[in-house]
């Protein structure tokens, strides 16, 4: 019992063989990532084999819309989960417990502003995108539905990762994989007994994180001894809010421009017709599948480095950044394998259509060496990101993603154009996108090595240790009053 309950308990990434608490933090993550591909692939399978193609390409040809609208939360999950993991590791209570009760208070904020903006701009963003007919009603319900359940989204991921912060990742593993399961029954129960068709598959998702949300919350209100949840910690502090954001903003913007480009590149896609629009969604679910290593590993590695540059051990973070590294491709690459394998039979649980099955397949073989890249480039941000470096990594999504992948998109695809393909060929698009990766993975690489994340590294140990000093010095002049 003792054993299950440090599971479920913060854990120290200071102490212990790096590559262990690395693997440790990183599995239960990869089981939940995979459990969150499953939930994000339901609806994509139950509108794709009970409603049709076209069903299945409205749902997934709002994605793009979707993180690019959240941008701005995604920068406050990402702050917040570095500064409580570096307060953590500090043992700092009260940062700790600022940190948290003001990225609760965050949240509320931007899950209605975002609520507000996307609800009304739905249908206007999806036409400028060029959304073929046949998919844009379906679309267009699926997004307001979303954004009008947006807050339990929001809460999800920034509570649980506060957890994954606090070194926590089981609970929000075990969350996660019960509310996925409530999300596929909720899908059938929605589309097949009810016949709500898309709108169904939104509500059940909707629900269901809602659902994850309200556990999340509960966890971290009864880890009463670690830090405190009260008014007053939720009370806005600028000091504190700035330091989110300053951690976090560059890390939304990055998520900004990344979604940008897919949009660009989405109506570049949505002019080749639903069909191809569908193949595009059912591709990007199989190869979820192999991306789900290199998201936990970037993760792990962003709170292994946020915890030990809060406890000054900045070669602990090297040495574990190489063993990160190297257990991020191994993952990656045996999930590769697995899906080049398996990818036909995953994608005929979404779709009955030979010819949307085997061009799915041309794209997940043309980026199969991109997926192992994929790997070095997340475990190496996350590192920079942990050390308190957003911008680096944030740079280096702008140069690759818009200043080379977009026009490199459009010029394969003008290239490619032939009487017999007069629009050019889909291809074209996941070329570019391969480039795009191993061009990401080699800067990164060069960043890590050469970037001033050390430097970074090193101040914020010394603005910590001056906070903390500060923080005696007043608590003692308070005890000599008393």
């Amino acid at each position: 019992m003792q054993k299950l309950k440090t599971l479920f308990s913060p854990r120290d990434m200071t102490v212990g063989t790096p590559w262990k608490r690395i693997l440790e933090f990183a599995m239960p993550m990869l089981v939940g990532n995979i459990a969150q591909q499953l939930y994000a692939s339901t609806d994509s399978a139950v509108v794709g084999q009970y409603v049709g193609d076209n069903a299945l390409a409205s749902v997934g040809s709002t994605g793009p819309i979707m993180m690019f609208m959240i941008a701005l939360f995604i920068g406050i999950s990402t702050g917040a989960g570095i500064l409580v993991s570096q307060a953590f590791g500090a043992k700092n209570r009260q940062l700790l417990s600022t940190a948290i009760g003001n990225c609760i208070t965050l949240t509320a904020i931007v899950s209605l502003i975002i609520m507000a903006i996307g609800v009304p701009l739905s249908p206007h963003l999806l036409r400028a995108l060029n959304t073929p007919e046949e998919i844009i009603d379906g679309a267009i319900s699926y997004l307001q539905i979303y954004f009008y359940g947006i807050v339990g989204f929001t809460y999800y991921n920034v509570l649980s990762g506060v957890l994954r912060g606090l070194g926590d990742s089981f609970s929000a593993l075990g969350f996660l994989v019960l509310t996925s399961i409530l999300n596929i029954v909720l899908d059938l129960w929605f589309v097949i007994g009810f016949q709500l068709g898309v709108p169904g598959v939104a509500w059940a998702t909707v629900i269901a994180q809602s659902v994850s949300a309200v556990l999340c919350y509960h966890k971290l209100s009864r880890m009463q001894q670690t830090f405190d949840i009260n008014t007053g910690t939720m009370k806005l502090k600028m000091h504190t809010v700035r330091e989110i954001l300053r951690l976090g903003m560059p890390s939304g913007f990055t998520q900004a421009i990344f979604s940008m480009a897919m949009i660009l590149v989405q109506r570049l896609q949505n002019s080749f017709g639903p069909d191809v629009v569908a193949t595009a969604i059912i591709s990007m679910r199989v190869d979820g599948f192999a991306m789900m290593p290199n998201f936990s590993f970037g993760m792990a590695m962003t709170t292994y480095t946020g915890q030990n540059i809060g406890a000054g051990k900045v070669e602990r973070v090297q040495k574990g950044a190489t063993q990160g590294a190297l257990l991020a491709v191994s993952f990656a690459t045996v999930m590769t394998l697995a899906v080049l394998i398996f990818g036909r039979s995953i994608m005929s649980l979404f779709t009955r259509t030979e010819s949307i099955i085997e061009l799915g397949m041309r794209f997940i073989r043309i980026l199969s060496l991109g997926f192992i890249a994929m790997a070095v480039i997340q475990t190496m941000s996350g590192v920079m990101r942990g050390a308190g470096d957003a911008m680096t990594p944030m740079w280096i999504s702008l140069i690759t993603s818009v200043l080379l992948r977009v026009p490199l998109s459009y010029l394969l695809v003008a290239w490619t154009k032939t009487p017999e393909t007069p629009l050019g060929r889909p291809e074209s698009i996941y070329y570019a996108m391969l480039a795009t990766w191993l061009a990401g993975a080699a800067i990164n690489y060069f960043a890590f090595k050469y970037g001033r994340w050390r430097k970074r590294a090193r101040a914020r140990i010394a603005a910590m240790q001056e906070n903390k000093a500060l923080d005696a010095a007043t608590e003692l002049a308070e005890a000599n009053q008393l």
